[in-house]
């Protein structure tokens, strides 16, 4: 077996969310505890930090990362999804994942798996994407793992762990067809990473009833709760040596939120020096492989693409875009189908060239359906491409060095994208 044919078979054998939605989606930690107890409960081998939340979560995992492995420690990385290959899921020290451990990792499972306890229900893909993170991270003897909840937290199948830290990054609307249709019970779920006697960062304020489920459940179970944006910070935000990689109005909330964190850390001990946190900002991108996150293409004209997917996301998109100084905005966007998509339509600048088009993920909405949707909201200036390559080229022909070239509305269109450019890592 090879690498392809053992990707094949995770993604045959057990559907990928990033690709069905929500014919993927298990509910419950069975089959994750049940394979925990087959690989022998790695996750218990090293210290962990748990980090969850609507937006953000991927920003912040791999700032911690890149800060820890700044102080020496040896740090495995959890994420999801992946943008171009699967083994940028799994990380130690900012290298993937080797092909040769993911084949035998394959191997070892299919012949095992009538073995193991409930596997007559099935195993999904990310229960055994995760197991396959933990192991690993076992094998090469981490200090630190971080672990980026996959979806919600309660019942996510990361939520095995008893971490050093809990992070929550923010509450805003998305998976509502699995946490809930308010604020509130999405925060509920969320609020499922909580553990007793474990501290928690939360990043940002959303109302007061969202702060009361995150208070009520640290209270329930004897955790210290901090919220990012009412606590002091250990290190100020700018000066001329703090030079974060990552920019943008969403990064601003997600570096406070970094930054109590890293002082809930040291107050469990744990040594992470202000030049390690300063070094981490500045080097996430080159010390943990992070793509997608307001990533600059190019200088002329600026092409910048990310990951948003959602409202909460892409509010901050507009609001940068907007900000920046161009002659014209060209849109390449496209969005998976259970999205809230009519209201993204509705916050987007209506003085954007658009080019619609659509991910090469079962979940992508098609690009027609899109710009229907898009003119029963407004006038949009647009046209529709199949592919993203297309809909790229297309901008970049017609994009002066004065204007404005923005690539996303979905992960996927953004993954597209960057396999087109042979952009890895």
């Amino acid at each position: 077996m090879n690498y392809e044919l053992a990707i094949q078979y995770l993604f045959d054998s057990a559907p990928m969310f990033q690709n069905v939605g929500a014919a993927a989606y298990k509910e419950g930690l069975a089959g994750t505890l049940s394979l925990d107890e087959h690989y022998g409960h790695p996750h218990r081998q090293y210290r962990t930090i748990h980090v969850g939340g609507t937006n953000g979560k991927g920003s912040v995992s791999h700032t911690l990362a890149a800060i820890l492995q700044a102080q020496g420690y040896r740090v495995g990385l959890y994420t999801s999804p992946h943008l171009v290959d699967f083994r940028e899921r799994i990380r130690v020290n900012g290298k993937m994942i080797s092909k040769k451990r993911v084949v035998d990792f394959v191997k070892e499972f299919k012949n095992n798996k009538f073995k193991i306890q409930n596997s007559e229900v099935g195993f999904s893909f990310f229960e055994l994407a995760t197991a396959l993170a933990f192991q690993y991270f076992a094998e090469q003897k981490v200090d630190f793992a971080v672990i980026e909840v996959g979806l919600g937290g309660r019942l996510d199948c990361t939520n095995i762990i008893t971490p050093e830290l809990s992070v929550i990054t923010n509450i805003s609307f998305d998976h509502i067809q699995f946490l809930g249709d308010t604020l509130p019970k999405i925060a509920s779920e969320k609020a499922g990473i909580i553990k007793p006697g474990i501290p928690v960062c939360i990043g940002e304020n959303v109302n007061p009833e969202v702060k009361a489920v995150f208070e009520n459940k640290a209270k329930e179970v004897g955790a210290h709760i901090v919220f990012a944006e009412e606590s002091p910070l250990q290190l100020p935000l700018g000066g001329s040596d703090f030079k974060p990689a990552l920019t943008g109005l969403c990064q601003e909330k997600n570096q406070r939120t970094i930054l109590t964190s890293v002082g809930l850390l040291r107050e469990r001990g744990i040594e992470i020096s202000d030049i390690a946190v300063k070094r981490g900002f500045r080097d996430v991108v080159k010390m943990t492989g992070l793509m997608g996150r307001w990533q600059t293409l190019s200088k002329k004209p600026l092409t910048i693409c990310d990951t948003a997917h959602n409202v909460g996301g892409l509010q901050y998109i507009f609001r940068h875009l907007a900000s920046l100084p161009h002659k014209r905005l060209h849109l390449v966007f496209g969005m998976v189908s259970d999205k809230d998509v009519g209201t993204v339509l509705s916050m987007m600048p209506k003085d954007a060239v658009y080019y619609f088009t659509q991910a090469s993920v079962q979940r992508a909405m098609p690009a027609e359906e899109l710009a229907k949707k898009a003119l029963s909201v407004s006038q949009f200036q647009f046209t529709t491409y199949p592919d993203v390559p297309s809909a790229y080229q297309a901008a970049k022909q017609n994009a002066t060095a004065e204007d404005i070239i923005y690539i996303g509305g979905s992960t996927f269109i953004v993954a597209d994208l960057l396999s087109y450019l042979n952009l890895t890592t």
